[in-house]
């Protein structure tokens, strides 16, 4: 990880940690599940909120004032609202989506839930989906939410990212490995 990321990702787990024991200690977690989902949807949504978030054109205080009045529209709940603010008036709404994906997997694991990331070569069914976290279920012995994305260039077949473990089963790595295995013949 570069040095930049790392700094950005170990300010995000800190807004994220922050967020989520304010939430914890006020029996709100499914409240914060709900804005992070909504939240996370806004951005993907909006070029505008993207923009915001991203661009340093903007002052302290027109960026405070625009992700502030985000909140009141969405009716955010008040630790994640002035954590926004803090953000802005610091000069880090950057690090938001990362803190997003922080509080999400902080939630999963009070539910005891975890997210697998999938790639596959076409997009999944409802039934393969379903089929898929009960299979992973099984394995890992807790409730697995699937977070699908589709990569043409698999071909074929699955990567599954569940916590620190990562299962290829995609025609381009078995291709990948077919050719290594030539050359070391060759």
């Amino acid at each position: 990880m570069s040095e930049p990321a790392s700094i950005s990702g170990g300010i995000a787990s800190r807004y994220a940690k922050a967020i989520f024991e304010i939430a914890k200690e006020n029996n709100s977690v499914d409240t914060l599940e709900s804005n992070v989902n909504d939240l996370a949807a806004a951005i993907s949504d909006s070029p505008d909120l993207r923009d915001l978030i991203d661009s340093p054109i903007y002052s302290r205080t027109s960026m405070r004032a625009a992700i502030m009045a985000v909140a009141a529209k969405m009716n955010l709940m008040p630790a994640l609202t002035n954590a926004l603010g803090l953000m802005a008036e610091k000069r880090r709404l950057f690090v938001l989506p990362q803190v997003l994906d922080g509080l999400r997997a902080m939630i999963a694991e009070d539910k005891g839930e975890m997210t697998a990331d999938v790639t596959s070569a076409t997009a999944l069914s409802d039934a393969q989906a379903a089929k898929l976290a009960e299979t992973l279920k099984a394995s890992v012995g807790k409730e697995v939410k699937i977070k699908t994305t589709v990569d043409e260039s698999l071909i074929g077949g699955l990567v599954v990212k569940l916590g620190s473990k990562m299962i290829d089963t995609s025609v381009a790595s078995k291709l990948d490995s077919l050719q290594n295995a030539m050359k070391e013949v060759g």
